[in-house]
C-alpha cells in the first residue's frame, strides 16, 4: 500500500465562496460519513485537518524575498482540509477521493502520492 495526500481546495475568501456556508452545512454529515468509510476500510493514515483561512506565501522575486498575505499562491482556491490515506495505486486513491461530497458544490480534491524519504 502507498500513502496518498488528499488536499481539499475550495474558495474560502471571495464574496460568494464555493461551497457556500449553507452547502458546507449540508455536506458536513456526508463528509463525516465519507471519512468514516475510509477509516472503516483501514485506509485512513492521518485524520482530516482544517486550516485557517489566512496564511502567508513566501517566494523570491528578482533576488528579493517576498511575503504575501493570503492562503494561496495563485487563484481563489485555498486549502480547506487535508489528510493521508492508504491505497494500492493512484486509481484506487482517486476512486476514494471521488467520493468527497463537497466536490458537487465546487470544491476540488487533489491527490498526491507520498514519496518515501531517501535513506
Amino acid at each position: 500500500m502507498q500513502e496518498f495526500l488528499l488536499v481539499i481546495h475550495r474558495d474560502l475568501t471571495s464574496a460568494h465562496p464555493k461551497p457556500s456556508p449553507d452547502q458546507m452545512k449540508e455536506a458536513l454529515k456526508p463528509y463525516q460519513e465519507w471519512v468514516a468509510g475510509i477509516a472503516a476500510q483501514d485506509r485512513l493514515v492521518a485524520p482530516p485537518k482544517r486550516w485557517d483561512v489566512d496564511g502567508r506565501v513566501i517566494r523570491f522575486d528578482k533576488q528579493q524575498e517576498q511575503i504575501q498575505t493570503g492562503p494561496y499562491a495563485e487563484g481563489k482556491e485555498s486549502i480547506g482540509g487535508l489528510f493521508l490515506i492508504k491505497a494500492k495505486d493512484y486509481d484506487e486513491a482517486v476512486a476514494l477521493a471521488k467520493g468527497c461530497p463537497i466536490i458537487q458544490y465546487g470544491a476540488i480534491v487533489e491527490v498526491r502520492m507520498a514519496i518515501p524519504p531517501v535513506a
